[in-house]
């Protein structure tokens, strides 16, 4: 079966073809920027490699695009659409409704569109993906894998809220937790790599989206995100944690609008607003060349890890094992060395040597008599994405 996956974001595809079960990767890419001038398509085969920037003012443009990569009849993948059978969808916000991987039909995506205030960032352009996706790939069957399903194994004591009742019996308001197909993904990496299926793991997602997750017994049993991908560690544009009567003070006294702080703590907080740099390579310069604003921006963001690995570890009464992943967890070696030091107190100890290397698949970073083992484990959610997809057409 050929499944292709596709993460659609508000202004990005990034697409993925597998022959399953085999998990072969026919091709890949990411197309960014839609809509702005400074559009780009990366496109990589065994059969071609694609690098330039683009026209594409729309996601069915996009999509329409990378049809036509597959379709190529010397360069491409397939010789028709119907050689696609499943399209596998990342969703954000599944809400209580969905528990794990899903068929596609109206009443699914009535139920992803009634989540749009939860995860406004993510759910709309996902639902428009799968609305593009249906248009195209008319005969395949089209699958939702949504971030919070891995976390409906965490118990009760800890996704509900100290609020009235009525709140989570009426309205389902509680934790729900994301990045659940990354954490998914590289804790079952983690298990396989310790031979260990009870071990007692932090995963920590750090990418302009962050995450940690508790998870024992390779199931979720607590996470940093909450209601909303709002809250928790400090991310690109998000503040995370603070506290919420700092909204009324904003409305109250200092009278801004409430769609005026949902902007400032969603677009113009985190890191952006501690530094006025997203992109945390400019922010590692930055202090580098002494920037005091960046360089103490890179230690709260450290400091806030350390606070809710602490706290996982008492959940949990124990640790194996740290991962870092995602696009700064894999890369960033200055943010892995700030978060693991002054952190033998839990068994963890970094051995900088092997922190400064870098490697294929599994790279242990841990002193060889470190009580914890710290691993650094690429992501693959396209890949999760296409093993639930497969699993549920096969």
């Amino acid at each position: 079966m050929k499944v292709l996956v596709l993460n659609t974001g508000s202004s990005s595809v990034k697409y993925q073809l597998f022959k399953m079960p085999e998990e072969l990767v026919l091709c890949s890419g990411t197309i960014e920027r839609i809509g702005d001038t400074e559009a780009r398509i990366r496109h990589n085969s065994s059969k071609c490699s694609v690098d330039k920037p683009l026209t594409i003012p729309t996601h069915k443009f996009a999509l329409k695009y990378i049809v036509g990569l597959l379709l190529d009849k010397d360069k491409g993948e397939v010789q028709s659409i119907e050689e696609i059978e499943a399209v596998g969808h990342r969703v954000v916000h599944g809400g209580h409704t969905f528990k794990s991987t899903v068929e596609i039909t109206s009443e699914v995506k009535s139920k992803i569109k009634e989540l749009f205030t939860l995860a406004p960032l993510h759910n709309p352009s996902n639902l428009e993906g799968i609305n593009v996706a249906e248009s195209i790939f008319k005969k395949a069957k089209q699958a939702a894998i949504f971030d919070t399903s891995f976390h409906q194994t965490i118990p009760l004591k800890a996704y509900k809220y100290a609020i009235p009742n009525e709140f989570l019996d009426n309205h389902h308001i509680r934790l729900f937790g994301f990045h659940g197909t990354s954490h998914k993904y590289v804790s079952q990496k983690a298990i396989d790599y310790l031979d260990n299926k009870k071990a007692k793991i932090i995963s920590i997602h750090l990418g302009n989206g962050c995450s940690i997750s508790a998870i024992r017994n390779g199931e979720s049993k607590d996470h940093s995100l909450g209601f909303s991908p709002f809250n928790g560690l400090i991310m690109g544009t998000r503040s995370g944690d603070i506290d919420h009567t700092l909204i009324f003070y904003l409305v109250n006294t200092l009278n801004y609008e409430l769609d005026e702080v949902k902007s400032i703590l969603q677009s113009k907080s985190g890191m952006l607003g501690l530094t006025g740099f997203n992109d945390l390579r400019d922010i590692i310069a930055e202090a580098k060349r002494g920037n005091k604003k960046c360089k103490l921006a890179l230690e709260m963001n450290a400091y806030r890890i350390k606070k809710y690995i602490g706290s996982y570890v008492a959940a949990m009464n124990g640790l194996d094992c740290i991962i870092f992943t995602a696009g700064i967890g894999e890369n960033s070696k200055l943010i892995r060395e700030m978060v693991c030091s002054e952190m033998d107190i839990f068994g963890i100890e970094l051995d900088e040597e092997k922190n400064n290397k870098s490697k294929s698949g599994i790279l242990e970073i841990n002193k060889n008599n470190s009580k914890v083992k710290i691993l650094v484990i690429p992501t693959n959610e396209e890949l999760e994405i296409a093993r639930q997809t497969f699993d549920l057409f096969k």
